[in-house]
């Protein structure tokens, strides 16, 4: 064990800037939920997958997801960190842990980033060329302009972030709220019979997992503690109204769209949105398509922001190259962005030069919903042990753990179901999504060990923010670095 010792960090511009206000962090995370894109990604898969069963599917991730709103916040007040999720692993299980979940953090945000890239490449070509067969390196090149997109604000900054979501999200939520009451108004016109059939198991649970993938994103504003304001106060409150209202804007557009429109137009379909949107509005596809379009940039670069604040606190401990913890004048991690962003074009260009595009795709989403719902597995582990036994902050010395009984049981909860939902996962994911998805998760989770070994020779200590209010971070360094032995 290393001699103890504890490192001030620097401070000042070379420190995320504390930027963003409760009015910030909500449309942050409502926005990165993305209810209209995350409908239209993936309604066609999970239709195809399940029928009708696609709605008690959501709902078996649904609760869970909740529950760890509820969880997040409770960590969030205790260890603000833009490393967030392995960050809190760290300080309650330990390093190694630690470093572990810092590869399944990373792989299920950075496979989340091309299932948003591609669809807005194609909205996109399907709004200004309707009818227009696009070659291969036409839709590469209209992807790469919203990757281009994305960059701009994150790397202008926090604020400019913030402003240009709140204005996509005005969009999609009076998009929303609109096409929820054109789909009550028209349900008597265009209403199709309602047709369970019996119960499609192994899609059942396929759909659970892949569900992941438009449950999360409202968690963005625990990695925006460190750019809080308020950082022990504010954090983890715009991931349940963000999670709560997902769940809303699903039960009603889920049920309205499978309603309205018949199943076998759906199933597999890239945009359901769109054909549902052809019912209601016949003759005028681009007032879904705007909508959408908009959704998904915003999911694009969100996406992109978690995973880089991610990298930042990584690159901050050595735990991956610390030029990853490198910020320009604006105060905003550029190396993570722009290396992020590149790799995801890379990945991308693969799925679009590949004949079977809709079977990579379809690949690269499962697997993201795998080390998505993983990463929250994880997470509610780091609760469920953190409730029971508390935590130590001095040498030592223990504190009471937290009388949280609600919560304990509802982290517990949370733990059996992901768990449980993974196990399926392995044993039904061939059938529905193609032989190589076991093997090619497999492989990432055995690449984690290799990750954690490899970062445990890097790693000096854990970086801790202190989480004070803006008004008083002038007055005490932070963060520091202290030592695994001090944890």
């Amino acid at each position: 064990m290393p001699e103890e010792r504890i490192e001030s960090q620097p401070t000042g511009d070379r420190r995320l800037a504390q930027l963003f206000h409760l009015t910030d962090l909500v449309p942050l995370s409502i926005s990165s939920v993305g209810p209209l894109f995350s409908v239209a990604a993936t309604g066609g898969v999970m239709a195809a997958d399940a029928g009708w069963w696609m709605l008690p599917a959501i709902g078996i991730l649904a609760l869970p997801f909740l529950v760890s709103s509820f969880v997040f916040r409770l960590l969030n007040q205790h260890f603000p960190h833009s490393g967030a999720s392995y960050h809190w692993s760290a300080r309650v299980i330990g390093r190694s842990a630690s470093r572990y979940q810092a590869w399944i953090l990373i792989l299920a945000y950075f496979t989340s980033i091309p299932p948003i890239a591609i669809p807005a490449g194609s909205y996109t070509l399907a709004l200004i060329a309707p009818h227009y067969q696009a070659p291969a390196a036409v839709h590469l090149a209209v992807t790469l302009f919203w990757i281009l997109f994305a960059a701009v604000p994150l790397l202008l900054g926090g604020k400019p972030t913030a402003r240009l979501t709140q204005a996509f999200f005005i969009l999609e939520m009076v998009s929303l709220t609109a096409f929820g009451v054109l789909g009550v108004l028209n349900w008597h016109r265009i209403s199709v019979p309602i047709h369970f059939g019996p119960p499609p198991i192994g899609g059942i649970l396929i759909v659970a997992v892949v569900a992941a993938t438009i449950l999360d994103g409202w968690e963005i504003d625990s990695y925006a503690s460190e750019e809080s304001q308020r950082p022990r106060a504010h954090p983890g409150v715009g991931g349940i109204i963000g999670a709560a209202g997902a769940l809303l804007f699903y039960a009603i557009l889920y049920p309205l769209m499978l309603g309205e429109t018949p199943l076998h137009q759906l199933a597999g379909a890239t945009n359901p949105l769109a054909m549902w949107s052809a019912r209601l509005i016949p003759g005028a596809p681009w007032v879904m398509l705007i909508p959408i379009l908009a959704s998904t940039a915003g999911g694009l670069w969100l996406t992109t922001y978690i995973l880089t604040r991610a990298l930042y606190a990584m690159g901050r401990e050595r735990l991956i190259p610390s030029v990853f913890s490198r910020l320009n004048r604006r105060q905003v991690p550029h190396v993570a962005i722009i290396t992020s962003l590149g790799l995801a074009l890379a990945v991308v260009a693969a799925q679009v030069f590949i004949t079977s595009l809709t079977s990579f795709f379809n690949l690269v989403l499962s697997t993201a919903g795998f080390f998505l719902l993983a990463e929250f597995f994880l997470d509610s582990v780091t609760a469920s042990v953190f409730l029971t036994i508390g935590h130590h902050r001095v040498p030592g010395t223990w504190l009471v753990p937290h009388q949280h009984r609600l919560l304990l049981a509802g982290a517990i909860f949370s733990t059996v179901v992901m768990g449980a939902l993974l196990v399926a996962f392995f044993i039904y994911g061939p059938r529905a999504i193609g032989s190589g998805i076991d093997q090619t998760i497999a492989v990432l989770l055995v690449l984690g060990l290799a990750f954690a070994w490899w970062t445990k020779r890097r790693t000096t200590g854990t970086v801790i923010f202190h989480g004070l209010d803006v008004a008083l971070a002038s007055e005490t360094p932070q963060p520091e670095m202290v030592e695994p032995s001090r944890l």
